[in-house]
């Protein structure tokens, strides 16, 4: 079977692990999947991060983060999807909950929060948004 939008699929994976309050949830690999747990990990939304595996058959596995018995993720929504993406300029980048949650743009530099890209003056995709 095959997956429209593995990024989407990569989000309601963790939305639902963490409703359910599991230590872990693991999916297939790729690069954009590395490159969104580095940045969730770095912004504090997930405790860590590990791909498994080699060639083909390779996964990712986040181990989710939890204060007092609730999931330090909020909220998740896929912003820019296959049917329409969303691309903006460095200063139109949204300000997810006055600043309270983030962004994830895919930028000519990589993937990496709204602030980062707006620090260093990068557009792009907006991937989705983390609270």
């Amino acid at each position: 079977m095959s997956m429209n939008d593995p990024i989407a699929d990569m989000l309601t994976r963790v939305r639902n692990a963490q409703g359910v309050r599991k230590k872990t949830v693991s999916m297939p690999a790729s690069k954009v999947k590395l490159a969104i747990a580095a940045v969730l990990k770095a912004e504090g939304y997930i405790s860590e991060f590990q791909e498994t595996g080699d060639g083909v058959k390779r996964e990712l596995e986040i181990e989710l983060k939890y204060v007092e018995g609730k999931g330090v993720i909020d909220m998740v929504r896929r912003i820019s999807r296959p049917g329409r993406r969303l691309y903006l300029a460095a200063g139109d980048l949204p300000r997810v909950q006055d600043g309270l949650g983030i962004a994830i743009v895919s930028t000519s530099k990589g993937v990496m929060s709204d602030v980062q890209a707006r620090r260093e003056g990068h557009g792009g995709e907006v991937l989705c948004t983390v609270a």
